[in-house]
């Protein structure tokens, strides 16, 4: 085949499978070497990169986005996770759920990093018959392990057929360190810390939260 310009070659079918085979001179000898082994377990360095039509993949767990060319003093600077999903919230009293049954329930998360977003609603059409401390049990991911409890702010968003003792009174809530587990409990100006339990609760009963943890 006499030489062609490579203006005059037909042009190639796009995108490419990676298996199409270029030559190269390499160590003076002229070798093969396919589309896909040009940037094999090499760096790329670009002003800008944009993916038109996929998704930029990590490759392998616990690499992500380095953001260490920023100022900032922290720990680090790698953003090596991101999730988005759901979950089942369990209601129980004293860890129980005797006769416990559900209207409805649904959750969603999302993990950035570290740190755990989540909402929860929770509508429950019969508490049944165990008694004790109120928990919401199934997070996603267990807390950060550490000599300290995590304690949290929750946005209520809703709430029915549960009793606060006073108007001034507000829910928390209270995530130990290596749990899944909410306790829910009531704090107010004029009234001590008091957890939630079977007798605030009445037999149906519905509660919408939000809130986040470290991991």
């Amino acid at each position: 085949m006499s030489n062609k310009k490579i203006s005059a070659l037909t042009g190639a079918t796009t995108p490419l499978a990676g298996t199409e085979v270029l030559p190269i001179v390499q160590s003076s000898a002229t070798v093969n070497v396919s589309v896909a082994n040009l940037t094999a377990g090499r760096a790329i360095s670009a002003s800008s990169v944009t993916a038109s039509t996929g998704n930029f993949i990590v490759g392998t767990s616990g690499k992500g986005i380095d953001f260490s060319i920023t100022p900032g003093t922290g720990t680090s600077e790698l953003l090596a996770d991101y999730e988005e999903g759901t979950w089942t919230p369990v209601a129980a009293f004293g860890g129980a759920s005797v006769g416990l049954t559900y209207a409805s329930r649904s959750a969603s998360y999302t993990l950035i990093g570290n740190r755990v977003l989540f909402t929860l609603y929770v509508s429950v059409s019969n508490k049944g018959s165990s008694t004790g401390q109120f928990q919401l049990s199934g997070l996603p991911f267990t807390s950060k392990s550490s000599v300290e409890d995590f304690t949290f702010t929750i946005m209520v968003g809703g709430t029915n057929g549960i009793a606060l003792p006073l108007l001034t009174t507000q829910f928390c809530a209270f995530l130990p360190g290596g749990s899944t587990t909410i306790v829910l409990y009531t704090s107010g100006s004029s009234t001590p810390v008091q957890s939630i339990t079977n007798t605030e609760c009445g037999t149906a009963f519905d509660m919408r939260i939000s809130g986040s943890y470290p991991i």
